[in-house]
């Protein structure tokens, strides 16, 4: 079986990204667009393309226009870690906060951290 193609993996992942954001789960897209949750897994991995026309029925359930999808594609096949889990759910619980000056206070203390040499950060 041959590989899948770079641009069906990248769709994929901003239709999963999307998805996890809303909480929504492949279940509840799939019933939304008429799939089933295993085959809103295949598209979200990249193994089925997706056609234009189901592409803007995702993009209407998702509440999105369907150029977002295509949006920050990368131009090597490293992976990139805004597609991971865990800083889904770490976007997913920062949007859920509804305090702008908690959430300020969280941004800045990521932005210190993140900007800190290592040399300088405390060992655990």
């Amino acid at each position: 079986m041959p590989s899948p193609h770079p641009i069906d993996v990248h769709v994929g992942r901003r239709i999963r990204q999307r998805r996890i954001l809303l909480g929504m789960t492949q279940e509840r897209l799939g019933a939304a667009v008429g799939l089933s949750f295993q085959m809103v897994q295949k598209y979200e991995v990249g193994i089925n393309g997706i056609s234009a026309s189901r592409l803007v029925e995702l993009a209407n359930a998702l509440d999105v226009p369907p150029s977002l999808f295509f949006e920050g594609r990368p131009r090597s096949s490293a992976k990139v870690p805004l597609y991971k889990r865990e800083t889904l759910e770490l976007v997913h619980a920062y949007l859920a906060i509804h305090n702008p000056t908690v959430r300020e206070s969280i941004a800045e203390t990521i932005r210190a951290i993140a900007t800190t040499p290592l040399s300088h950060r405390r060992r655990s």
